[in-house]
């Protein structure tokens, strides 16, 4: 049954994509808060393919490597031991719901960076979670000053269902280039489509571009 679910839920997206479905036709400067298309909610939705696995703190890793001077496999303790840090930010859904002013905890890109040094031929990122599922991000934006590995959000670890214990948060693409039950990076040269990128999903997903479909 849960399989059914999750191919109908493919479908019905992929669907989307080729018929353009959302798409308003126009576009934004970042400096408007709410992009094209995109209406404020208060709360967060649950958005996923049927399947949330079962990922705990004691069980957590984090592996990054590629093209990398320094590949590195982090349990939750050693993510913990790295810089802590605090951001308030907006994301935004490509199924057309935004949220604002979200105050995550966790660890910044650029420290992760900083960690694993990536090589100069690195110029994308490819983030597997635990579920199979994979999204690819330009290394610019993975390395934007906004953009964390978070574990908690509004004060409490961040939930199964939302991703924990870990997930990407990047405020300036839509949020299904935010990985969550994220478990691996991977640096590489060239751009790799993702689940939803092969399936007619934008490259990139810049929400004021309205960049929902490729």
């Amino acid at each position: 049954m849960l399989d059914k679910v999750k191919a109908k839920l493919i479908e019905t997206k992929q669907k989307w994509a080729g018929e353009g479905r959302l798409l308003t036709g126009e576009s934004a400067a970042p400096t408007v808060r709410l992009p094209p298309g995109q209406r404020e909610v208060k709360n967060w939705p649950i958005l996923d393919l049927g399947i949330q696995p079962e990922v705990t703190t004691a069980n957590w890793k984090l592996e990054i490597d590629g093209l990398v001077e320094a590949p590195t496999t982090l349990d939750f303790s050693a993510f913990m031991a790295l810089p802590q840090v605090e951001m308030l930010s907006d994301i935004h859904c490509v199924t057309q719901w935004s949220r604002f002013d979200n105050t995550w905890n966790g660890v910044a890109t650029r420290d992760v960076l900083a960690r694993v040094r990536p090589r100069p031929e690195a110029r994308f990122v490819i983030q597997t979670s635990y579920d199979g599922y994979t999204t690819n991000l330009p290394l610019a934006d993975f390395a934007g000053e906004d953009v964390l590995l978070a574990h908690r959000w509004e004060g409490e670890a961040i939930a199964r269902e939302h991703g924990g214990p870990v997930r990407l948060v990047l405020p300036k693409l839509y949020f299904w280039k935010s990985a969550k039950w994220l478990t691996k990076l991977t640096f590489v040269a060239e751009d790799q489509p993702g689940f939803w990128e092969v399936r007619g999903y934008h490259m990139r997903g810049d929400p004021w571009k309205e960049e929902r479909y490729g």
